[in-house]
């Protein structure tokens, strides 16, 4: 079967009832929720500065998350690298590896927002400059070297437990992010599905004699189930569109992203067919016509309260899941 996700950035915009907290607390019992139904991991987001609170500080929340939680794999994607300092990021990420048995991984991407860069002092104009040098201080840093970095002397201790080093995917929608990752020889998780981009990175990988690892764009279309659609658009619709709009609002003519949607209505949105509300039958449906595609459950959606996201993960492990065999796992070591 497709990977199995659940989703959170815990955004918790000013119409949601829900107070942030409790957003948060529903979010770590659908994580612990999630594991023992088997999904394959738990995905986190990031950005800064945004009104609705969406999550800034991701690695943390994924910690907590791994201290509830035994076995699930946890992915930020994606970590907004040159926003970080690489050796103290290092050091975080070797923590939560060895705290986490090896469950913590990233996907490293650049971000598309000007304002969170000056917000946290980071140069914009560089950005892709410093995105190469922080991985190769990262990966640098996990052998176990010792090093000068900007002047800096540089020996991160502990070594992390996973080898050679914590899951690190390259994100990206362009030929830079694609040569980028071939060039450190890591993983690659486009934003979007542009062939020419799988190819490029293939064909760069080959070149310089690394093993191409091409993962499957982050979001894909996301999903809820639902015995009576209808109801469920009418509820939770205004909580998808505040999701959709204010993706819209950020990206550019040059910014690609699975989250693209145009939908100034939740009619609009609904006919777009980028978020699916489903009943059980039609999301078996689905799995079987895009049997490589991420279902990604998103239950707290544009702070979605919990009260209406529960029913579409209780659908899914009680109609769905028994229908659809044991969920693909995952390995982040």
């Amino acid at each position: 079967m497709a990977l199995s996700i659940l989703r959170l950035d815990m955004r918790a915009p000013a119409f949601s009832p829900v107070a942030a907290g409790d957003l948060y607390a529903a979010a770590l019992d659908m994580s612990v929720w999630a594991e023992k139904q088997g999904f394959t991991m738990v995905v986190l987001s990031e950005h800064h500065g945004v009104d609705d609170g969406y999550l800034p500080s991701p690695l943390t929340l994924a910690g907590v998350i791994a201290g509830r939680t035994r076995s699930i794999p946890i992915s930020v994607m994606a970590l907004l690298l040159p926003l970080y300092d690489p050796v103290r990021l290092a050091e975080d990420l070797a923590v939560l590896d060895l705290a986490s048995g090896g469950r913590i991984g990233i996907t490293a991407g650049l971000g598309y927002r000007p304002e969170e860069y000056a917000m946290l002092g980071a140069d914009w104009q560089g950005r892709g400059r410093v995105m190469d040098e922080h991985l190769d201080v990262l990966l640098r840093a996990w052998r176990g070297e010792t090093f000068e970095w900007r002047g800096r002397p540089v020996r991160v201790t502990p070594q992390p437990g996973s080898r050679p080093h914590p899951f690190v995917a390259v994100g990206g929608s362009g030929r830079n992010a694609a040569r980028r990752a071939a060039r450190f020889g890591l993983p690659f998780q486009p934003a979007v599905q542009d062939p020419e981009i799988f190819d490029l990175y293939t064909a760069e990988c080959e070149r310089l004699g690394h093993v191409p690892l091409l993962l499957q764009p982050g979001a894909g279309n996301m999903l809820w189930v639902s015995e009576d659609p209808d109801r469920s658009w009418s509820e939770i619709g205004r909580y998808l569109l505040h999701h959709a709009m204010s993706y819209a609002s950020w990206q550019t003519h040059n910014v690609g992203s699975v989250v693209d949607s145009r939908a100034t209505t939740v009619e609009e949105l609904r006919a777009e067919g980028k978020y699916r509300i489903l009943t059980p039958d039609e999301f078996i449906g689905y799995t079987q016509a895009h049997p490589e595609s991420p279902l990604v459950h998103f239950p707290l959606c544009g702070g979605t309260p919990p009260e209406l996201g529960w029913p579409s993960l209780e659908l899914f492990a009680s109609k769905v899941l028994p229908r659809l065999g044991a969920p693909e796992a995952l390995d982040l070591g």
